[in-house]
């Protein structure tokens, strides 16, 4: 995978790393938001995440374990597109319901952390997990 960019600052040899080290950041930060939702590194709860987005908690449950679980899976590079796809929906969803009833613009509605994400989503989802992955380890057959 060699992103455009990539080619027009001649840098194609560190293109690579450097996709790496958003996949991995994003992947963390991502399986960290969702741990939050089932109390790990926060005091929060997850009927009191399903309480407060008016969901019921089983909802709440898939929002978190798709966060988690999608996140560990995206810092490893495993089934990156579908854990990418699943996040984006989940991130459209959560701006819709969560932050869209406080009005449009994202810094006024808290909506940045979502937007962010989203957009992390849709690049992972178009480009893949990349060279350094597990997808790429597993699926030689699969570029």
């Amino acid at each position: 995978m060699t992103l455009e960019i990539c080619k027009l600052w001649k840098c194609e040899k560190k293109c690579d790393y450097c996709f790496l080290v958003f996949r991995v950041i994003i992947g963390l930060l991502f399986a960290m938001h969702g741990a939050m939702k089932f109390g790990f590194m926060s005091d929060f709860t997850i009927s009191g995440f399903a309480g407060a987005m008016s969901i019921p908690v089983w909802l709440g449950v898939i929002a978190g374990l798709v966060e988690l679980v999608g996140g560990i899976a995206i810092a490893l590079g495993l089934f990156t597109r579908v854990f990418a796809a699943l996040g984006g929906i989940q991130m459209i969803v959560a701006f819709i319901m969560g932050h869209m009833p406080n009005g449009l613009n994202p810094f006024t509605n808290g909506g940045e952390l979502v937007v962010v994400f989203f957009a992390s989503m849709v690049l992972l989802f178009g480009y893949g997990a990349g060279k350094f992955s597990l997808d790429n380890l597993l699926c030689k057959k699969c570029k």
